[in-house]
């Protein structure tokens, strides 16, 4: 199958299934998840492959067992590759992400050696303001207050150093082009720009 853009039904089925968030609602819709949602994003994943390697959806229930919150089922369809990158829509359209969201101790650890050494400090700096200067953020899903011990409280990278990983994030602004073929380019464009970041990652914060 040849990937055409995701319509607005898609949009339109995450709208409601943030209204209801319920069985009913997911079964009397369940055609439209499949063919409008998770089948693009499949035919998509699949043209791909060859640049960014395989991918998976993830599954669209929720993980309630220790969750406060017992809606059942995820307002997204996500998808991750296996080389790095990360897909997603929902309500409010596509956003892409690349990066380490989470890093274990040693992976962090690495992290941080590699970011307090200007050797390899310096260029991550460049890397990143490249990433923003294109509109992208760069941050991660968690952040120290201070910096931690043994590294300097003044180190000129002392904001990298409080990060608990790093990404790149982009959500792309609703357009014509999600409904088409072009939302393709867009994707291989971030997936391309943030290659950089990848491979300072891969060479310096290996998992």
């Amino acid at each position: 199958m040849t990937f055409h853009g995701w319509p607005v039904e898609a949009l339109e089925f995450y709208d409601g299934l943030e209204a209801d968030n319920s069985k009913t609602y997911w079964t009397a819709h369940k055609a439209v998840y499949d063919d409008l949602v998770r089948g693009p994003m499949s035919e998509l994943l699949a043209e791909l492959e060859a640049e960014f390697g395989p991918a998976r959806i993830f599954r669209p229930y929720r993980d309630v067992r220790f969750s406060a919150d017992k809606s059942p089922y995820k307002t997204s369809c996500a998808a991750t590759f296996e080389r790095g990158g990360y897909l997603q829509l929902t309500a409010a359209g596509l956003a892409a992400g690349a990066g380490a969201y989470m890093m274990d101790p040693p992976r962090l650890a690495r992290f941080r050696q590699a970011v307090a050494d200007p050797s390899s400090g310096e260029p991550l700096e460049s890397i990143i303001a490249d990433l923003e200067a294109r509109g992208w953020s760069v941050t991660s899903h968690e952040q120290l207050k201070s910096v931690p011990r043994g590294f300097d409280k003044e180190h000129p990278r002392a904001h990298l150093l409080r990060h608990k990983g790093l990404i790149a994030w982009h959500q792309f602004p609703l357009k014509p082009w999600l409904g088409t073929a072009k939302a393709r380019a867009h994707v291989e464009q971030f997936l391309r720009g943030c290659g950089p970041l990848q491979d300072w990652l891969a060479t310096h914060a290996r998992p």
